[in-house]
């Protein structure tokens, strides 16, 4: 449900939302690929909505007086010009980013760019960026022994090479102290 309501208010926090569900999916209670497929869809589903929307009306609001001071007809040609160019790959690369992947759906709508141009790329994007998130959340409760053992393992060796630092700082400072009272 966050994920759908990301493309409404950028700032809601789906894929913490997303990959605690798919993490609580190992109890049993709901499948990850549930998990995934909800997610998916509701995200798919307001993205195109908000898509559609900007495309039916989102042009005769920025022209008109409201909208032209939001954004100015320079930059709405120029977004035209952009989406024209580089939409697909734009929309593409866009879903992997939050906040950003929330913004560009309207704009394609308002910039007037296709259908299939704007959402066969945010489907599949969507479907990789969700699916994997939700693998990686659904898998690690199984391997959380593993993991504990692999952050243990790594504070213990940040702890030695921060230890073997401040050594060497302090053998340093000793070090130019000496020589400091030798001159004096």
């Amino acid at each position: 449900m966050f994920a759908g309501t990301e493309n409404l208010f950028p700032l809601v926090p789906a894929d913490t939302a997303v990959a605690l569900g798919a993490f609580l999916s190992a109890g049993g209670r709901i499948s990850a690929l549930t998990v995934f497929l909800v997610t998916w869809v509701a995200n798919v589903t307001t993205a195109a909505g908000v898509y559609v929307a900007a495309r039916t009306a989102g042009r005769t609001f920025f022209r008109g007086r409201v909208g032209s001071k939001l954004l100015r007809p320079k930059a709405l040609a120029r977004i035209e010009a952009l989406y024209e160019r580089h939409g697909t790959w734009a929309i593409f690369l866009s879903r992997f980013v939050p906040g950003v992947r929330a913004l560009v759906p309207p704009f394609a709508g308002v910039a007037g760019l296709g259908a299939v141009r704007a959402l066969v790329p945010l489907v599949i994007a969507s479907g990789i960026w969700y699916g994997a998130l939700t693998y990686v959340a659904a898998t690690a409760i199984r391997n959380i022994d593993e993991i504990g053992s692999f952050v243990g393992g790594l504070n213990r060796l940040v702890l030695a090479i921060v230890g073997v630092a401040l050594l060497i700082v302090l053998i340093l400072m000793h070090t130019r102290r000496g020589k400091g009272r030798r001159r004096a």
